[in-house]
Parts: structure tokens; C-alpha cells; sequence
């Protein structure tokens, strides 16, 4: 099967299609026809080689962790799923998604959105499952609170915006000023270009959630009393500096930064489906590449200014 691979860390011009053996699912695994994945964040880290602690020196590597598509094999012992199902899921904490096909468990997928293509399904997943996990789960928003959302158009924040609204919050977002109408239309109540507002003008938040993993201290200083946030992501280029922010967070004070590496079971991703299908949330689609373009989606992805997701089409 065709995957996209890397074999050192470097630009996007590392990223390379090589051949590897088509999977076969164990007999609690299910094998997965991939017809999208969508770019994310992490994986410009992982390619770079921002958190090589982490994903070390062995290579090939591969690259994405969620996709949409049906399912090709049932291993023996797994019910509830049959052949031919449209599904979606993450891998979690592996990547390797960005292929023509992937194993995974039953936990790990979801019937896919029934209205939804899967290259439009695909820009929402991983989103929604970041903005419910740290809205729901982690920061417990509730009903008229002001929550801050740093970003609003990129592939995870223009998701939470749109969640944050949905659990009926007062959502205020920081965006670039070409994507301010965007995000307006996603749901914010308001929207600020970043470059030129002022932190010490906004007043005080119930709930922000940063998507940007930098200046979280001065962010932090907005928070209400009994107030929360939640970091997406902590800033690689000063990664010490971002850890210990977070952690002196949780020794000084009430108002804690809370972060989390998400690997969501088939509850939550049932219930971003559900979402869709209702259309509480909708697909937010920059670009569409095939998968020997995937160099191109990485270095767009960089170059910042993204409305939505860029997605990479498999089959």
C-alpha cells in the first residue's frame, strides 16, 4: 500500500509516498480502506523534529492520526462492525493514518457521518474531539460563560469556536484580521484580530483555551476568579519554559492551566458524530491534496493564514 513517510527530520520536502505492506488486522482488530486524513499540528512537530524525545531515531516514520473511510477486514473475534462500513477514527497516540490503509480496534473508530463526504468528515474529527475533550471534560463550560478562544480558523480552533457556542457559551476568538468575518460566521459573538488587540483590554474569561501554546502566562491573568484553561499545545520553541508555566500553574493559585494528549474512545467520536448529523458543527475545508502533494499540505499548513483543515485525499 501507497503511505506517506519520512525517513530524517527536516522540512516538508523530507515527506516522501513509499510502499509498505498492506496490514492484517489481528483478530481483535479491525483493517481500515483509508479515503481521507486531514494535516494537524502535531505532525509539522513530528516531521521537524520538535519532539524527537519522544518519537526517537528509528525511521521510516509515518505520518497522520485520524482518517475517514470504510471498513475493509474484520478480525475474527470483533462484532458490531461488518465489511463495507463507513467509519471514522484517530489512532491516538500513533500516527501512521495517512495510508491507504491502517489497523486499528473497534474503540478507536465510529460510524461515520451519513451527510458528510469523507473529505469533508474528516475536517472535523480531530477538532472536535480536542474542543470537547478540553471544553466538556476538562473545563466544564457552561451556559453564558465567557470563554476565550485563541485562534478561530485553523483546523482545531474554527471546531471549538463552534463547540464552545454550541454548550451555549459567550465565545470570544483571536484570529487573523482576513479571517474575522469567518469566524463570526462559525458562531463567535466576537471576533479580534490578534496582532492588534490588546491582552489587558479583553477583561476577564470563564474558560480560554489556547491553541497556541504560547504567552500563557500573561493568558492565564484573564481568567476569573474559579476560572480555567485549557492548552492545546505548550511552545516548542521554549519548551521548558512552556512546561514549567504549566506546571507552576498547578502549585500557584486556583486558576490551573489544564493540558491533555487526547485518544478518544468510540463514545466521544459517536458523539461528534452525532454532532454532524445534526449539524451542531460543520466541515471547515482549506484545501483538498492527494497524497503525493502531502510536502504541499505541510508547507501550507506553516505558512499559517488556514481557514479549517487542509485535507489529504487517499482513494
Amino acid at each position: 500500500m501507497r503511505a506517506a513517510l519520512f525517513d530524517r527530520y527536516g522540512p516538508p520536502e523530507v515527506l516522501y509516498v513509499g510502499k509498505r505492506p498492506t496490514p492484517a488486522p489481528a483478530p481483535e482488530e479491525v483493517l481500515v480502506r483509508v479515503h481521507a486524513a486531514s494535516v494537524n499540528g502535531g505532525e509539522l512537530l513530528d516531521r521537524a523534529g520538535r519532539t524527537r524525545l519522544v518519537t526517537g531515531r528509528t525511521f521510516p516514520k509515518a505520518s497522520g492520526i485520524d482518517f475517514a473511510g470504510e471498513v475493509a477486514e474484520v478480525g475474527s473475534s470483533v462484532t458490531g462492525v461488518g465489511e463495507g462500513d463507513r467509519v471514522w477514527g484517530l489512532l491516538g497516540r500513533k500516527t501512521g493514518s495517512m495510508a491507504e490503509h491502517v489497523v486499528v480496534r473497534p474503540r478507536q473508530i465510529a460510524p461515520a457521518p451519513d451527510n458528510l463526504t469523507p473529505v469533508q468528515a474528516i475536517s472535523l474529527l480531530a477538532g472536535g474531539a480536542t474542543a470537547v475533550t478540553a471544553l466538556r471534560d476538562k473545563a466544564a463550560v457552561k451556559p453564558g460563560e465567557r470563554l476565550l478562544v485563541r485562534g478561530g480558523s485553523g483546523g482545531v480552533d474554527s471546531v471549538v469556536v463552534q463547540i464552545g457556542k454550541l454548550f451555549g457559551a459567550h465565545v470570544v476568538a483571536l484570529a487573523g484580521a482576513r479571517n474575522l468575518d469567518f469566524v463570526r460566521g462559525l458562531g463567535a459573538d466576537e471576533a479580534l484580530d490578534y496582532r492588534t488587540t490588546r491582552l489587558s483590554e479583553l477583561g476577564r474569561f470563564d474558560v480560554i483555551v489556547d491553541t497556541a501554546g504560547t504567552q500563557q502566562s500573561r493568558l492565564r491573568r484573564l481568567l476569573a476568579p474559579g476560572g480555567r484553561m485549557v492548552a492545546i499545545t505548550f511552545d516548542f520553541t521554549r519548551p521548558l519554559a512552556g512546561l514549567a508555566s504549566i506546571l507552576a500553574s498547578t502549585i500557584h493559585g486556583s486558576r490551573r492551566i489544564r493540558i491533555f494528549s487526547g485518544n478518544p474512545g468510540t463514545e466521544l467520536l459517536a458523539q461528534i458524530t452525532r454532532y454532524a448529523e445534526r449539524g451542531d458543527i460543520v466541515p471547515v475545508v482549506d484545501t483538498v491534496h492527494p497524497l503525493d502533494r502531502i510536502a504541499d499540505a505541510h508547507r501550507a499548513l506553516e505558512a499559517g493564514g488556514v481557514r479549517g483543515k487542509h485535507v489529504i485525499q487517499i482513494s
